[in-house]
């Protein structure tokens, strides 16, 4: 019988070789020493050497067993290179993160955004998973089950203007995971995706962004009050890994701070909410 106790979870993981795709900063740093701590075997592929060697480093400090490999998982070679390393050291795979993933700076309207751009965002949000996933699946399928966890966003789920060519790159991520669920389901491989809301990282550095005055007024604009840490989506990962979502393939976790249920509502000043324009005592027309 399954063990489903938290503690269960933890030792599920003990020994269970995890490839984590971009682990050297961020959510997918934050994944590679969450799953070390549990005692997984930890394999990193992360295309920055600097980033690479620091993860290695952090790792090794750890005392986790770990294999940290400095490759760009959007070229078809280096993923092959990486699969096989992970054959050779281990012979099996019992998870994959595809955590890969950027809007490359391209912030304009899709008039203005060229065939070379396009190219550019489905390598690194959408083809990477392809490349990985196929070469993986070998190895994934030499254990009694394994688990394919896919990195996407909160805008899988709703529009951002300036950045159509990355949010479809996004949303296509969510029918990839429906489909190769079912396909894999016979084979007892699950494969599931974690969509976070804005998450503070060296990618997007949040709270810089934000006016010190005006950070009090996250509270109104978040539910839950505050944006995401990379042990968020860590958390989110272990579980989809464990026996305690044993029963779940093919759907999203929806890591948002309840932003996707609050939709157009807002919180105001006196705690109140509403969905409509809130109006200061400094507004100015424009």
């Amino acid at each position: 019988m399954t063990d489903t106790s938290l503690a269960g979870m933890a030792n599920s993981l003990l020994g269970k070789v995890t490839l984590i795709s971009g682990a050297g900063a961020g959510i997918g740093r934050a994944i590679a020493l969450a799953f070390g701590r549990c005692g997984a075997i930890v394999v990193v592929a992360e295309k920055d050497q600097g980033r690479a060697d620091k993860v290695r480093a952090e790792l090794d400090a750890a005392g986790v067993c770990n294999i940290v490999l400095c490759a760009d998982v959007t070229d078809a070679a280096a993923v092959d290179k990486v699969i096989a390393r992970v054959r050779d050291g281990f012979g099996r795979l019992d998870v994959l993160v595809n955590n890969v993933g950027d809007f490359l700076g391209v912030h304009k309207p899709f008039a203005e955004t060229t065939r070379e751009e396009w190219n550019a965002l489905y390598g690194v949000n959408l083809e990477h998973i392809f490349l990985m996933t196929h070469a993986a699946l070998p190895l994934l399928r030499r254990g009694e089950s394994a688990s394919i966890i896919n990195i996407s966003t909160i805008e899988a789920f709703r529009g951002i203007p300036n950045f159509a060519v990355y949010s479809a790159f996004k949303t296509a991520i969510t029918g990839f995971t429906k489909s190769l669920a079912l396909e894999l389901a016979p084979e007892n491989i699950r494969v599931n995706a974690i969509a976070p809301e804005t998450t503070e990282t060296e990618q997007i550095q949040i709270l810089k962004w934000i006016p010190e005055e005006h950070q009090h007024m996250i509270k109104r604009w978040m539910p839950l009050g505050r944006y995401g840490q990379p042990d968020d989506t860590a958390g989110a990962a272990l579980f989809l890994a464990s026996p305690l979502s044993s029963w779940i393939t093919g759907t999203t976790i929806n890591l948002d701070g309840g932003a996707l249920a609050a939709g157009g509502w807002r919180q105001t000043a006196d705690g109140t909410w509403t969905n409509r324009p809130v109006i200061t005592a400094h507004a100015h027309k424009g």
